[in-house]
């Protein structure tokens, strides 16, 4: 099972406020390659992703308040990653957290990119050197991710974590197209706003052996940080590329990380999570999946209050009969804007809701995002 190393970092958040957080809904189009999986049309995808750093960086409206921003898992063409954290750098704004999942390299590049990084991630570093000091895996390929970090005085964190768990066309009889399995998370305890975070890849929320499991260590890790600090993890972000956002082990595993059946948790009782997907153009060679992916969604604990609504372009329900409250969007390529509750349980006497959207935005020909308006009209789906 992958360790949880806790990170320090300077983020100032609004206390007593709800944060601000944007899910980039966009197609992924992924070709078997050498190593891995590569994206088919790197460039074109650039461009995409780029339209959306704009955006961000623009900040037009209440964008200025984003805090979060999450694309999902293999989004970006790994020969773009620095331009990518060059734009962060310099024109996004400070207190501003971006994950975004990066095409597969060798293990061999990700351990350089560990050693280059290195004041972030000397721990990762160690737990790469162990694997590959006990056999030939240099070679292997790279499902990860980054969560680069602005911080409240504008300095730039960069944390990379690589995929646990393949999904099917992840795994090979021939070892030296397997997957490597990463060995490490990390939980991000923000100075001095007293939030938590994590963020992980996909079947990462889901993997598990007969005797153990990512969510229970994630579970406990978060208990004992209950316990010994009275905080909580406070959000779980998880980047996706799945044709079945919504398979029934996903709400199984939800339903045991927020239902109390056997035991209190404590250290997730008021965690967000947020699942961010891609959008139902991605097309994967060898995966028969049609009309599938999308449906980005929210969870929270039912003690919170959701209106009820099933609108074009979002609905709200409990995931057929989680203990949750879930927004769950459409499957479109979208921008998606919403606020996450406060890092507090809502005041059960109040009639307000702590989950709202903001805005959903579509993108055009030239890759111009706009906000569309929602038809109240037409069922959600």
């Amino acid at each position: 099972m992958p360790e949880i190393i806790d990170k320090k970092i300077n983020l100032e958040f609004p206390l007593g406020h709800h944060l601000h957080c944007m899910v980039a809904q966009i197609p992924n189009h992924l070709k078997r390659a050498e190593i891995g999986f590569c994206l088919v049309d790197p460039e074109e995808k650039w461009r995409l992703v780029s339209s959306v750093l704009e955006l961000v960086a623009a900040g037009e409206g209440n964008l200025k308040k984003l805090h979060f921003l999450m694309f999902p898992e293999s989004s970006l063409p790994a020969s773009r990653f620095d331009d990518m954290l060059a734009v962060i750098e310099q024109r996004f704004r400070p207190n501003t957290v971006t994950v975004f999942g990066v095409e597969h390299i060798r293990l061999r590049e990700y351990r350089a990119l560990l050693e280059r990084f290195s004041a972030d991630n000397a721990e990762a570093i160690g737990f790469v050197d162990h694997d590959i000091d006990s056999g030939d895996v240099l070679d292997m390929p790279v499902n990860w991710c980054c969560v680069a970090v602005k911080e409240a005085d504008g300095r730039l964190r960069v944390f990379l974590e690589a995929k646990s768990h393949p999904f099917h066309g992840e795994e090979y009889i021939d070892t030296f197209h397997d997957l490597y399995r990463g060995r490490h998370f990390y939980l991000f305890r923000c100075r001095p706003s007293c939030f938590n975070f994590m963020a992980i890849i996909c079947l990462d929320y889901l993997y598990r052996d007969l005797h153990t499991s990512n969510i229970r260590q994630i579970i406990d890790h978060a208990n004992q940080l209950y316990f010994t600090t009275r905080q909580g993890l406070d959000a779980l972000f998880v980047i996706q590329c799945n044709p079945k956002p919504e398979h029934h082990a996903y709400r199984e595993v939800i339903s045991g990380f927020y239902g109390e059946y056997l035991e209190d948790m404590p250290g997730v009782r008021e965690t967000v999570t947020v699942f961010g997907n891609v959008s139902e153009e991605t097309t994967i060679e060898g995966s028969p999946a049609e009309d599938a992916y999308g449906r980005s969604y929210v969870v929270i604990n039912h003690s919170h209050r959701l209106a009820q609504v099933s609108l074009s372009e979002f609905a709200t329900d409990d995931f057929d009969g989680a203990p949750v409250c879930r927004l769950r969007f459409g499957k479109g390529t979208r921008l998606l804007y919403f606020n996450l509750p406060p890092q507090h349980e809502i005041d059960p006497r109040t009639s307000r809701i702590p989950l709202k959207v903001h805005a959903i935005m579509a993108v055009d020909e030239v890759g111009v995002w706009s906000k569309i308006t929602v038809d109240e009209s037409a069922a959600g789906g």
